[in-house]
Formats: C-alpha cells, sequence, structure tokens
C-alpha cells in the first residue's frame, strides 16, 4: 500500500459520475427536466470534490492534476450557478445559447491544450482528454448552431468520457490497494 494517497482517484470519479449524469440527459436517455438533479450532484461532488482534489495534486507537486481538477471543479460551478440562476430568473439567459456555445467551446479549447500533456500520461487519460474536448465542441457548436443533433452526440460521447474517468477512479483505488497495477490504465513506462 502507499503511503500516502492518490488524489487523482477522488478527483476521476467526482467529474466522471456528474459527467455521466449530465451526458444521460444530454443524449436524451433522461428528461431535459433531469438536469435540476444534477445540480447539487454538479455542486458537491463534481465541483467541491474535483477542487479539494486538485489541491491535494498541488501538494504532491502535480502540475497536470492542479490544472485539471480545479479548473472542471470550477466548471462544475459555473454550469450549476448557471443553470440555478437562470432557472429562477436570477439571470436573463434568453437569447444567450451562442455565448454559452461559445463558453462551452472555449472549454474545449482548454481541454484540447491539456489532452496535448496527455501524450506523455497513461492511454486511459489520453482518451479521456480525447472524448472531453470532443464533448465540449460537439455541446459548443451544437448551442451555437441551434443544432440538437450536435447537442446529443456531444451527450454520447460524454457518457464515454464519463464512463472513463470512473473506470480510471476504480483503477487508482485499486492498483493503489493491491500495490500493483492490476487494473489496465495503459501506462506508458
Amino acid at each position: 500500500m502507499a503511503d500516502k494517497a492518490n488524489p487523482a482517484a477522488l478527483g476521476l470519479v467526482g467529474f466522471g459520475l456528474t459527467t455521466i449524469l449530465l451526458s444521460a440527459v444530454n443524449a436524451g436517455l433522461l428528461p431535459a427536466h433531469g438536469e435540476a438533479v444534477v445540480l447539487p450532484l454538479a455542486l458537491a461532488f463534481g465541483g467541491t470534490a474535483q477542487v479539494i482534489a486538485g489541491i491535494m495534486e498541488f501538494m504532491t507537486g502535480n502540475t497536470f492534476g492542479t490544472t485539471a481538477f480545479i479548473s472542471y471543479g470550477a466548471f462544475w460551478w459555473w454550469f450549476a450557478s448557471l443553470v440555478f440562476l437562470g432557472g429562477n430568473k436570477l439571470l436573463d439567459l434568453s437569447g444567450a445559447d451562442s455565448a454559452i456555445g461559445f463558453a462551452l467551446v472555449l472549454w474545449g479549447v482548454f481541454t484540447l491544450g491539456l489532452w496535448v500533456a496527455t501524450f506523455y500520461l497513461t492511454r486511459l487519460l489520453f482518451c479521456i482528454f480525447l472524448t472531453l474536448w470532443i464533448a465540449f465542441f460537439l455541446l459548443g457548436f451544437g448551442a451555437m448552431l441551434g443544432n440538437p443533433m450536435l447537442h446529443q452526440l456531444g451527450g454520447w460521447v460524454g457518457l464515454l468520457c464519463g464512463a472513463m474517468a470512473m473506470y480510471g477512479s476504480f483503477a487508482i483505488v485499486t492498483n493503489v490497494t493491491v500495490g500493483r497495477e492490476v487494473v489496465p490504465v495503459g501506462s506508458r513506462k
């Protein structure tokens, strides 16, 4: 057993579980009103747990983990705040689809940049970030162009991304507990 916890297990499951729930709504597997169920999870687990994991990654000196987990934790806080404030008419989001879409595209650009760094990390992280930037672009352009098919496709890609993130968390917990890699993540070493 390792003498220090690996915070990536917490960050990945916080990201993955929340991403799967929202992506199920985006893909049309759950009703659009199901988005309200995502909000508390986005704040508590997707947002807060990832920020905690990012701070823990900072303590280990992991720049990639710090940047990724704190950024995507902040993304979930932004998303939940946007939906909550807009849904309760505290923000006027009428006609804001293109701005929201552009924000998602910017998240895609940011994620594309992080994806480049994964060329030197595990193949699993490579695949998670690959599907994440694709999902952001599909959702963003879907909103900007008013194209529900792109939005739904983004949901399906998000489901794959979230599932891989949850698998990654499971792999880290199992591998650290066992003391060797028994659940493969595609190590490049």
